[in-house]
């Protein structure tokens, strides 16, 4: 169990992950691999509910996935959604990308590759990562509007749902440390964190909620 103060930071986190956008129809939707099928149990329900005629699913395995999804996230989110009813024809699967980057940059020259030049698309992920997802997808690939969607769950639903809460708490604090440093990077645009978060998660770090933040020279109070 993790402590109460560690609870409410993770929801604050979890809070300021949610885009908030209001989802309508769009040119195509692109499902980000994870470890978690709900993504794929979204996306089919965004196309039953008439909001794309197109699914891009992409993903590769990860240090998560590569036991419980050996034939990659991808088809493993494919076959999760024809076995919900989304027609195998509507489905694209994009089976080399290993970070988000490479979900929209290689999902975008997939769908070139197919003809298809989308003005929208439905960014769909899991909760916690749709503003990292958002700001990863408005820098490589801006001319496309794009509307954020994951599971209507709060925190602890969520939690609830995967079973793990501090892999959850180690996945949310990974994406938050993310969007802090990789604009500098060039590999998102900015955006302002606002104070009460950035508080939280560096007490989450300090808690050793550490398993998902990627290596760097800076410590965490420079960051």
């Amino acid at each position: 169990m993790i402590s109460q103060q560690s609870w409410e930071d993770s929801r604050c986190v979890w809070d300021f992950q949610l885009m908030d956008h209001e989802v309508r129809p769009c040119s195509v939707a692109i499902g980000l691999g994870s470890h978690d099928l709900g993504v794929a149990d979204t996306t089919a329900a965004l196309y039953h509910d008439g909001m794309m005629p197109l699914i891009v699913f992409t993903g590769a395995t990860s240090r998560t996935t590569s036991s419980r999804m050996p034939r990659g996230e991808a088809q493993h989110y494919r076959e999760r959604a024809v076995e919900l009813g989304v027609p195998a024809g509507a489905i694209l699967v994009e089976p080399n990308a290993r970070n988000t980057g490479e979900n929209i940059t290689f999902s975008q020259a997939l769908l070139a590759d197919r003809g298809v030049a989308p003005e929208s698309a439905l960014l769909v992920s899991k909760p916690y990562e749709e503003r990292r997802a958002y700001a990863t997808a408005r820098k490589l690939w801006p001319d496309v509007q794009w509307v954020c969607a994951s599971a209507p769950m709060n925190f602890a639903e969520y939690v609830a749902s995967i079973g793990d809460e501090r892999l959850v708490v180690d996945m949310l604090v990974g994406a938050q440390q993310r969007l802090m440093l990789y604009p500098d990077e060039g590999f998102m645009i900015h955006q302002e964190i606002p104070p009460e978060v950035a508080a939280a998660y560096y007490r989450l770090v300090a808690e050793g909620f550490t398993g998902r933040l990627v290596p760097t020279a800076k410590t965490d109070a420079e960051i």
